[in-house]
């Protein structure tokens, strides 16, 4: 069955619309790592159930900005390990909120693009969808493996047992940005095969004259 060359760019401009989306909600909500106290281990210890964003921290409630900018924080108190992980965090910060721009601009030139029926243009704008979604893969995966050795950290200083009545997991905002990274593929992917469904019918419109 053929796809049209109008359900292809409607279809990535969906995926484009909703990758945006996705990351900017995932930008904007605080649950992308959760930690969880399990009551009967932690009896005679304050409650250390929290959510964290990129840039805030929620502890029964109340929200901290503080512990989590890494912009802001004096560098001649940290350790080398802690110098990392806040090197790290800033490149997370960064990063991700450049895709956001990016694919932004992706969504302008994918609609020019769309409009010229241009393959040229159409495969330049899928391979900047390709980009966004490189980027949008190093932030999630950076944060992943920062969050990992920011736990081994806290297992070192506090030791095993001090951890053994807290439960650690990734939230529901690290799975928007995923999403949000597979729907950017697909935008590239949709784009490139309009490219080339455009180029057919360019080429077919010049044999048929």
């Amino acid at each position: 069955m053929k796809v049209s060359f109008g359900a292809l760019v409607i279809s990535a401009g969906i995926c484009g619309i909703l990758s945006f989306a996705f990351l900017a909600s995932s930008l904007g909500t605080d649950y992308w790592y959760i930690i969880e106290t399990n009551p009967q281990n932690a009896t005679d210890f304050e409650d250390l159930t929290s959510h964290s964003g990129l840039w805030r921290i929620n502890e029964g409630g109340r929200t901290q900005t503080d512990s989590v900018d890494s912009f802001m924080t004096d560098f001649s108190r940290l350790s080398e390990t802690e110098m990392r992980l806040l090197n790290m965090h800033s490149a997370i910060v960064v990063v991700l909120p450049l895709s956001l721009v990016l694919l932004l601009f992706g969504g302008i030139c994918g609609l020019i693009s769309s409009l010229a029926r241009s393959p040229v243009l159409l495969t330049g704008t899928a391979s900047y969808f390709f980009i966004c979604s490189l980027l949008t893969l190093c932030g999630a995966t950076l944060y992943i493996i920062y969050s990992h050795q920011a736990l081994a950290e806290t297992e070192r200083l506090v030791g095993q047992e001090g951890l053994s009545y807290i439960h650690t997991s990734f939230g529901w905002s690290l799975g928007l940005a995923w999403l949000s990274y597979a729907l950017e593929l697909l935008a590239g992917v949709l784009l490139l095969a309009a490219a080339q469904t455009a180029k057919l019918q360019q080429s077919g419109a010049v044999l048929t004259y």
